[in-house]
């Protein structure tokens, strides 16, 4: 699949003064900006592209939205589905209410899209493979989605552009070459260029020009690859040229290359350069003149533009940089990006060999008198936003959630909106392509809903992979914990006094007592041969004494401390999915040093099932534990019963509903919290996520009088999916985390997979007091 670029709206129409309604002071950007500390940009829908194939998205076909562009009233969205070959329209009358409005086959793959009048221009490719690259520019009528025009390019296109004044539409012509042939390393000919349309008149007339771009750059001189074209007032493109790491201007209307400069290289520091199993997010390293390797670039002035530094042979700088026309770096940030995705919650540790959280792509708009840089983050997927009042010196301003993978990102200042195109679409895997459109509105920031307090060396608290919740004495403070996606278990303390709710320490939990070692094996102590017996304990702890749990589930101790429940890892009987760890209830003091551990029984953990503890609560002297789905082949889930005093379990089970989803599926547990009186609220949920969605709820269940292998009764407190539509994103799959404050307010927190195949989307809810 080509590498696919955003693209911005405020380019490529005749009529500026009435760009999607636009008024004088949203074009004259020539006017001071102000900055704006009230209005912030919030998400207000969520379009899966999957809708154009059926409402309900109910088809396993892959789809896509990468492109975005808009007509010139800014009602319908047209966006580029490159698996499909195919554009798709989006009817944007209502913002929030998108409606899915159609698609067109195109003859071959979309890798980019335009808006020119009652026009979108499409570059499409129709290579028949790498060494005879081929394309086409596909010219259709927006009203009535019909091919009106088809213009040959003499190779295989990525961006493309026009001019605000008509005049000309810039065609980056990539040629991309093979990553499969000698190691994907360039040169590799035939080499691209720059096509200029000369776009006055009918499309029928139109005529082309290619501006050559061989040898311009110093790197790979035979082989120029564009990637990304942009147009400014004086109608002249910038061209990112990303495997070259160049840049090149050029005058549209004489075809000169007036101005050509490399990108250069950054240093960087306090970044997490390497890929650890199992995960561990290290803000420690450095690496020496890293390649920036620009992808996506945006004027922001007639003489400074910013590039989104993707990287991608041995380049990629985590950021973005401000560049003066004569090649001169205004600015450049650094380290910034990937410390921001750290401090959300979004940073991909996965990457980190790689090109971290992978800038993309960036675009520009001015609302309301302030102007905004807008930067795609594709590994992180997230849009970060920028105050550009001081073009040589970004005011972070905020970020916003994405869909997977975001790959175009489209501001409409006219109507106060901006556009994200998310391209990753697997619906196994539980994610779909999707438009997401967010409001510039006079309102706090809807997100983050929970980010980081910084460490002592000034690095954010690394976090993620939240998998259960519990509440403090106070009712500002809940602890949390995180998942076997990272390596040293840690404890988040949690202050809820601050929006969005702040990370304000961490405890790593050790085992410096001996307690984890003393077990044999670290397993169930059994005279005989179980399935448990291969198991290397040294996995489970770290030279540095910290341990490596799958933390599922946290309680506050009534006597100091914490109850962590780890869920074991492997089915007993099964070859791919062999046991390699068991099912362990751990306290640890505030300091986080193991206290005390405690097993299941023998007879118990002989029939162990990878889905095993999710949620912990302690009352009344007794320890409850959540098993996340049936063991032994029984109808329902366990509910553990431990008597701390008797040291002795019963299990009770839980009905789960059945499932309703149209993918299929399961239904289990997460977490559980204590109520009193014997009662407890349980979190079940079912394993889909987005549109397939049907079963996130919480349930009371009452212990009292149900004896030792009984089923339990239960009662619907509150059917989430209302709630967890409300940000206006898909719904996430996994809500792992439940607590009660003392005040009786229920607050609730989904599992974002470390980034993992995931958006990484934490919602921290706050549901109210709905216990009464």
């Amino acid at each position: 699949m080509l590498k696919k670029t955003l693209l911005s709206i405020g380019l490529g129409l005749a009529l500026a003064g009435s760009l999607y309604g636009c008024n004088d002071s949203d074009d004259d950007t020539s006017a001071v900006s102000t900055p704006n500390a009230n209005k912030f940009f919030n998400r207000i829908a969520s379009f899966p592209v999957c809708s154009q194939v059926g409402s309900s998205c109910e088809s396993n076909d892959s789809t896509a939205a990468e492109i975005v562009t808009a007509s010139t009233d800014g009602m319908t969205l047209i966006y580029s589905n490159s698996p499909n070959e195919q554009i798709g329209f989006v009817d944007i009358t209502s913002p929030a209410a998108p409606k899915a409005k159609g698609f067109l086959a195109m003859g071959g793959e979309p890798t980019s899209v335009t808006v020119l009048g009652a026009n979108v221009l499409v570059a499409v490719n129709t290579s028949a493979n790498f060494v005879s690259p081929s394309g086409k520019l596909a010219v259709v009528d927006i009203a009535t989605q019909k091919v009106v025009a088809e213009i040959a390019l003499p190779g295989q296109p990525d961006s493309i552009t026009a001019s605000k004044d008509g005049n000309y539409v810039a065609i980056a012509i990539e040629n991309e070459r093979d990553e499969e042939f000698g190691d994907g390393a360039p040169p590799q000919l035939p080499g691209g260029s720059l096509v200029i349309v000369d776009s006055v008149g009918s499309p029928s007339g139109w005529k082309t020009r290619t501006v050559n771009l061989t040898g311009v750059a110093a790197l790979y001189p035979t082989d120029p690859e564009p990637e990304y074209v942009d147009i400014n007032e004086d109608n002249v493109v910038v061209v990112t040229l990303q495997e070259n790491n160049h840049i090149a201007l050029v005058d549209l209307k004489t075809g000169a290359v007036t101005r050509h400069f490399s990108a250069g290289s950054v240093n960087l520091s306090q970044i997490d350069a390497t890929d650890e199993r199992p995960n561990l997010i290290k803000l420690t390293q450095s690496l020496a003149n890293v390649k920036r390797e620009p992808d996506g670039v945006t004027w922001i002035s007639k003489s400074q533009f910013v590039t989104a530094n993707e990287g991608d042979l041995d380049g990629g700088s985590r950021g973005f940089t401000v560049f003066n026309s004569d090649g001169s770096v205004a600015y450049d940030s650094g380290n910034t990006l990937e410390h921001l995705t750290v401090r959300v919650g979004h940073y991909p540790d996965k990457r980190s060999d790689a090109k971290g959280n992978e800038p993309e792509n960036a675009d520009f708009g001015r609302f309301d008198g302030t102007d905004y840089l807008f930067i795609a983050s594709e590994r992180a997927s997230v849009i970060a936003v920028y105050d550009m009042s001081n073009p040589s010196s970004p005011a972070y301003k905020q970020v916003l959630p994405a869909g997977v993978a975001p790959e175009g990102v489209l501001a409409i200042p006219g109507r106060n909106l901006l556009v994200a195109a998310s391209e990753e679409d697997e619906r196994a895997d539980l994610i779909r392509s999707v438009v997401n459109i967010y409001q510039y509105q006079t309102a706090k920031p809807q997100y983050p809903t929970i980010q980081s307090a910084n460490r002592s060396d000034g690095t954010p608290i690394p976090w993620s992979a939240l998998s259960g919740l519990a509440a403090g004495s106070s009712n500002t403070t809940v602890y949390s914990i995180n998942d076997s996606f990272y390596r040293s278990s840690r404890i988040f303390e949690l202050d809820l006094s601050q929006t969005p709710a702040l990370v304000k320490s961490e405890i790593a939990i050790k085992d410096s007592s001996g307690k984890l070692a003393a077990l044999k094996d670290g397993l169930p102590d059994t005279k005989t041969a179980t399935a448990f017996d291969d198991v290397d304990l040294a996995a489970m702890i770290n030279s540095d004494g910290t341990v490596n749990l799958d933390s599922e589930g946290i309680a506050v101790a009534s006597n100091g401390g914490f109850w962590i429940a780890s869920e074991g890892a492997g089915t007993v009987g099964e070859a791919e999915r062999p046991i390699n760890s068991a099912n362990l209830i751990v306290r640890v003091d505030t300091a986080g040093v193991i206290q005390e551990v405690i097993q299941l029984p023998a007879d118990v953990n002989a029939v162990q099932v990878r889905f095993g503890f999710e949620g912990i609560a302690e009352a009344d002297g007794k320890l409850v534990v959540a098993f996340q789905r049936a063991w032994n082949k029984e109808a329902n889930p366990r509910i553990g019963v431990y008597d701390l005093t008797a040291k002795t379990w019963q299990f009770l089970f839980y009905p789960l509903d059945s499932v309703a989803s149209p993918n299929g599926g399961w239904v289990g547990l997460s977490d559980i919290t204590a109520l009193g009186n014997n009662q407890f609220l349980v979190v079940e949920r079912d394993n889909q996520g987005g549109p397939d969605a049907r079963i996130k709820k919480l349930y009371r269940i009452n212990l009292s009088g149900v004896a030792n292998g009984g089923t339990l009764n239960k009662t619907l407190v509150r059917d989430l999916m209302a709630d967890l539509r409300t940000p206006g994103g898909n719904v996430p799959e996994k809500i792992e985390g439940s607590a009660v404050l003392p005040n009786g307010e229920v607050l609730i927190v989904n599992d974002n997979d470390g980034v993992d195949v995931n958006s990484g989307e934490v919602q921290l809810i706050r549901l109210g007091k709905i216990l009464n």
